[in-house]
């Protein structure tokens, strides 16, 4: 398992932020952001804004239950990572009725 540290520097590459960007988003300096990424202690505060800066929440999960948590998070990931249909397929369908889905309707 990743250290909360290594976790944060992780989804923030995700999301594609440098860290200049938390900034913006959470209110403090590179530099701040930076040390407190590469070696820090944050308060609890603060990493309840870094959360929130990366679209993120902050859980404490029962170590009897961080298994199952773990498992839901890759099957999770393997489904999102499966396209449901091809763009080739959504641009036909699309062309046929393109109001389909205009209101969110399921068909």
């Amino acid at each position: 398992m990743n250290s909360l540290l290594e976790q944060i520097k992780k989804r923030r590459i995700a999301l594609e932020l440098k860290q200049h960007d938390m900034m913006l988003r959470i209110g403090i300096s590179r530099q701040q952001y930076q040390r407190l990424e590469s070696k820090g202690n944050p308060r609890l505060d603060t990493l309840e804004l870094i959360a929130k800066g990366l679209k993120s929440e902050l859980l404490l999960i029962p170590q009897e239950k961080l298994n199952v948590v773990l498992n839901v998070l890759a099957e999770e990931s393997k489904a999102s990572n499966t396209p449901s249909q091809s763009a080739k397929e959504k641009n036909k369908s699309l062309t046929d009725d393109p109001w389909q889905g205009l209101l969110g309707e399921n068909e």
